[in-house]
């Protein structure tokens, strides 16, 4: 466990610029924690709490000198649903375990698995949750109360309803004019964070305006408790904290390896990264918080701020902390259609355009898989939707191993016997190389080729190249061999590899460390049988 803690060399090359990287990485998570509480459900207060508390664990104890930690779009779109079928301390409850699943997870080292993920997954993934999010949004962007709904088309078709029977346009001018604000300006300058300025305009904009508005705000962090656990809960509540658990695995290792990308000499450790998200979700729920993860938009702020360390990352939370302290009143003032603008904008900057491009025109398995696992996001959940995304991305890639493998005959070489015995030799003995993975998807391509051997008396199949067999390619292959010397046709084996013999010993055949002493043995065989002279 000594390898998860803090360390001084955590904090070695921390500057200045990690001070004004963490000032403007608060100025643009303030908007986002307010609005992705109010869409969870559970309010802007617990986005703040979790900004704060989470950010500055997470930023203390991960596996990243460069990731910021708070609520997120992708957590709120998992979070809307337990809201509605457990309430509050079925959130709270759900927070908690998955923080100790996290926590198991970073002791059994599992970080090095999220390597694996194909691009296209993540693509697909982070294009159905940026439409969700924005989906999120039409309720208090429209001016009609949240509807009752699980599912967020039909939550929009009834908030649209509800619109369409009372239209209120002050909301949706608020809305639309801060989304466009947010987005021009991040067309015109990058790196100036346009949310917080739209925000105090859209709010001032709206003093004489009858609009729905945050309201009252604590002016201090609540007092930790345990009092919304209910032990007997705790199993009904565990698939849910498994799927909160997953995405903030998944979420917060994909943001710390675009940090690294980001970054010259930075890399991260996926371990405690996942120690330090757990840790986070143990404490957050205790004061009223959402679960949390890593923010891969104020991840990719603070790198072009210029942080280097830790310290930008937990001046950040400092900063946020100073907010609830001294600026609860004026934050209460903010209209919730004004937060729906920031996240409208916030969902369209997502995806990134010329990444989904290039994945489309790369081919068409990847486009299958990004369009597929999209879609999955929007119409099932996350995890759900990640895991269909793996399956069809794993079936295109064994496809396209399988095509790799090949079963080709070759000559015998004049160095494996004499040359005057080769015209006699090649008339009863044939060869055949095979290459590449002998897996379940090319096994029984290879069953059809080794029994349409024409009439010879042995055949010896060589197999240094064979990188990869499973259980189904042993099994055909036995079949094959059956197959051979039930028409009298002696099979040997030649060149397997030392990781492959344990898989290939139940084929009951010979097998040669070198094909030049599988084809003596051959010959002797022949000779036995007075084929050879």
């Amino acid at each position: 466990m000594t390898a998860f803690l803090p360390a001084r060399a955590d904090w070695a090359g921390a500057t200045r610029r990690d001070l004004l990287a963490g000032v403007t990485v608060a100025v643009v998570a303030l908007p986002l924690a307010l609005g992705f509480g109010v869409a969870s459900g559970l309010g802007a207060a617990s986005g703040l709490v979790t900004a704060v508390v989470a950010g500055a664990l997470a930023a203390v104890f991960g596996g990243s000198s460069l990731q910021v930690s708070g609520p997120t779009g992708a957590m709120t779109v998992v979070l809307v649903p337990i809201v509605a079928r457990y309430g509050v301390d079925g959130v709270l409850t759900v927070g908690l375990l998955a923080g100790v699943l996290l926590v198991l997870l970073a002791v059994a080292r599992a970080g090095r698995y999220m390597r694996y993920v194909p691009v296209p997954v993540v693509e697909g993934f982070t294009i159905g949750i940026a439409a969700v999010i924005a989906l999120q949004q039409v309720p208090a962007a429209l001016g009609v109360p949240a509807p009752g709904e699980d599912h967020v088309v039909r939550a929009v078709g009834a908030a649209v309803a509800g619109f369409v029977a009372a239209p209120r346009w002050e909301p949706v001018a608020l809305a639309g004019g801060v989304a466009l604000v947010v987005l021009a300006g991040a067309r015109w300058r990058p790196g100036v964070p346009f949310s917080l300025p739209a925000v105090v305009v859209g709010t001032l904009a709206a003093q004489w305006l009858t609009v729905d508005r945050i309201g009252d705000l604590p002016a201090t962090l609540p007092a930790p408790s345990l009092a919304f656990l209910d032990p007997g809960a705790v199993w009904s509540l565990l698939p849910s904290a498994v799927a909160v658990a997953a995405l903030a695995a998944l979420e917060s290792l994909l943001s710390a390896a675009v940090a690294d990308g980001m970054s010259v000499n930075q890399r991260h450790d996926p371990d405690r990264e996942l120690f330090g998200q757990g840790l986070a979700n143990l404490v957050v729920p205790l004061f009223g918080g959402v679960p949390a993860t890593a923010a891969i938009a104020r991840t990719a702020v603070n790198v072009r701020s210029g942080a280097t360390s830790r310290l930008a990352a937990s001046t950040h939370a400092v900063v946020l902390l100073l907010i609830v302290l001294v600026a609860a009143p004026w934050v209460a003032r903010v209209p919730l259609a004004v937060l729906a603008g920031v996240l409208l904008a916030t969902a369209v900057r997502m995806v990134e355009v010329g990444s989904v491009r290039a994945l489309v025109r790369s081919g068409r398995s990847d486009a299958a898989v990004l369009a597929l696992t999209a879609v999955a996001t929007l119409a099932l959940d996350l995890v759900t939707a990640v895991i269909v995304g793996l399956v069809l991305a794993g079936v295109f890639a064994l496809r396209a191993v399988s095509r790799t493998a090949r079963l080709e005959e070759v000559p015998l070489e004049p160095g494996d016997h004499r040359e005057e015995e080769r015209a006699l030799l090649a008339q009863h003995i044939v060869a055949y190389r095979l290459d590449g993975p002998l897996l379940f998807a090319a096994a029984h391509r290879f069953l059809l080729e080794l029994t349409e051997v024409a009439p010879v008396s042995v055949v010896i199949l060589r197999m240094s190249r064979v990188s990869a067999i499973d259980a189904t390619g042993v099994h055909v292959l036995r079949d094959a061999v059956r197959r051979l010397e039930h028409r009298g046709i002696t099979v040997l084996v030649s060149g397997v590899r030392a990781e492959h013999q344990r898989a290939l010993g139940a084929l009951d055949v010979r097998v040669f460390d070198h094909t030049p002493d599988a084809i003596e043995h051959a010959r002797a065989l022949l000779a036995e049988r007075d084929i050879l002279p």
